[in-house]
């Protein structure tokens, strides 16, 4: 019994599984799709045709065979009725049984048929009946037949009856009936059995060969729409090949173009259109080196004079106490945005670097939690000066994995720099956790929040959500982008949720050592509980107090 279900439910996957890669074929492959409908179309259009021919051509055969034993028993019948009208029997019984001979002798060198019968209408006659080739009136003659027969003298009568060979078989056949009157004697009933074994077979091999016919009709149909759907199909799947090697960067490749037919002009479109294309990519290529190459050169060039700068604006920042008022403020404001001026042309040059693809990392085993908090304790001074609280939560992310410290702080310095400008004083939560596969850090604050169409754009360069508020910190506008690139270059991610009066949260989150992102950040990013109730359990963690508990979990789910 258990091998039977066993058994049972191995065979219900095997078809399940086929079901399911027909379905993947039906859905990919044209040539599949159209080869399918074809041949079931055509196999309705074959199925009906043969079944249409082979009924008209059985009831034509059908009606010819019942026509041709109709005529020969109305001619056999005629000569009886000739031999019967020229004999005298004379009431004799003898001379009655030889007339009856006679009659057989007759409708048998008359019709083409051996079983026959002719029986007297009245049973009380002297001449009793008589019955050639194993005629049985009992099975062959119908009671309905017999009073028609005997009812109506003028008219032929006849009935299908199933007739048995010698070995038991049956067959179909036609017992024809009509009556006959001997002078002096009465009316005897003539029957006449036909068989259609012959017919039979005619038909059997008229409809074999229909369908042998339309199966083959089929297969050569199938083979012609496989052949017509190969010419078509071959280059459209050429063309889609082609096109995916060419959105894959393979700039150089196109399509064979042969003939003048429609295919043709499709392949010199597609190739005019790859020309085109990679015309303008080249072009845009080309602009993107001068302008790479523009914004490095400026940046060097400007070094040497903004340090120059830097260092008189410091100067004179130090002594601004010995200038008046407003000369002192135009001093501070020089230097602060001579400081400005650094940074931007450092975001700059790193900008270019990413865009010319000389950025390489500088890994090395480091907490994700540790370096966050470092990071935090840093940064709370800057909170403090905007009445901003800074939270650390660090469930996780203890297990020291492979990143680059300064590309993630300067990530880090970013997120919690842009929170505590946007945070509108609200308190920040910096959040770390882990997983078998990813470490990840989330920045969280309750500002302004962003609407879904700015969220999409954060990390635009040079972007900012509302052009008319001032930044506070000095950030250039690049921060973000270069943060992102940061978490690229890691084969990682930063993904952002915002929503206007709610706030808005960044979450990093890093791989495991060369093991792929797979499945969801450690750190989920739309928010689930407000930052309000998080209460004390958001305090900053004293790693080493905490330790040992929380590296051992750590390095349990890595060796998981």
């Amino acid at each position: 019994m258990t091998n039977t279900v066993a058994l049972a439910n191995s065979a219900a996957r095997g078809v399940r599984r086929n079901g399911r890669r027909l379905a993947r074929l039906w859905r990919q492959s044209l040539r599949f799709r159209t080869m399918v409908i074809a041949l079931a179309l055509t196999s309705v259009a074959v199925l009906v045709t043969c079944v249409l021919m082979a009924l008209a051509v059985q009831n034509q055969l059908w009606d010819a065979r019942k026509d041709q034993a109709l005529r020969d028993a109305w001619r056999a019948a005629n000569s009886a009725q000739s031999v019967l009208y020229s004999a005298n029997t004379q009431g004799s019984q003898t001379a009655g049984l030889g007339l009856m001979r006679d009659v057989r002798d007759t409708v048998q060198g008359v019709s083409a048929s051996r079983v026959l019968g002719v029986f007297p209408l009245d049973p009380n006659q002297l001449v009793p009946g008589i019955a050639v080739g194993g005629f049985n009136r009992d099975e062959l003659v119908s009671d309905q037949l017999q009073q028609r027969v005997a009812k109506d003298a003028s008219t032929q009568w006849w009935q299908p009856v199933a007739l048995r060979d010698a070995d038991g078989s049956e067959h179909a056949g036609i017992l024809v009936g009509q009556q006959l009157t001997v002078p002096g004697s009465g009316s005897y009933a003539l029957y006449v059995a036909y068989d259609l074994a012959d017919t039979e077979q005619t038909l059997a091999l008229v409809q074999g060969s229909l369908w042998i016919a339309g199966l083959v009709l089929v297969a050569l149909i199938g083979a012609i729409a496989w052949f017509s759907l190969r010419t078509v199909v071959e280059p459209i799947t050429a063309a889609a090949e082609t096109s995916a090697r060419f959105a894959g960067g393979d700039l150089d490749v196109r399509l064979p173009v042969h003939g003048q037919d429609e295919l043709a002009t499709l392949g010199r479109s597609f190739n005019a259109m790859a020309d085109s294309i990679e015309a303008q990519i080249k072009e845009l290529g080309e602009l993107s080196l001068v302008q790479q190459r523009f914004v490095s050169d400026v940046s060097h060039e400007l070094r040497t004079p903004l340090t120059t700068i830097r260092l008189a604006a410091e100067m004179l920042n130090d002594r601004r106490e010995e200038f008046d008022p407003t000369t002192a403020r135009t001093a501070e404001l020089l230097q602060t945005q001579v400081h400005r001026f650094d940074t931007l042309l450092a975001d700059l040059l790193e900008i270019s670097r990413y865009d010319a693809g000389s950025v390489q990392l500088e890994t090395e085993a480091t907490s994700l939690a540790h370096l966050a908090e470092d990071l935090v304790d840093e940064m709370r001074p800057l909170a403090q000066t905007h009445d901003t609280e800074l939270r650390f939560v660090a469930p996780g992310g203890h297990t020291p994995v492979d990143l680059d410290p300064r590309r993630v702080r300067r990530i880090l310095r970013n997120l919690i720099g842009n929170a505590i400008e946007h945070g509108e004083g609200h308190p920040i939560v910096v959040t770390v956790d882990s997983n078998q596969n990813a470490v990840a850090v989330g920045v969280r604050d309750q500002g302004m929040g962003m609407t879904a169409e700015d969220a999409e754009r954060v990390f635009d360069r040079f972007w900012r959500a509302d052009p008319s508020r001032q930044r506070t910190i000095g950030g250039t506008g690049l921060g973000l982008s270069i943060a992102l690139g940061d978490a690229r270059l890691h084969r990682g991610t930063l993904a952002v949720w915002s929503r206007p009066g709610e706030g808005t949260n960044f979450v990093l989150t890093l791989p495991r050592g060369s093991r792929p992102l797979d499945g969801a950040s450690p750190v989920p990013l739309e928010a689930v509980e407000p930052i309000a109730e998080l209460g004390v359990s958001t305090a900053p963690l004293a790693v080493a107090e905490a330790g040992a508990a929380l590296r051992q979990t750590d390095e349990d789910q890595g060796e998981s």
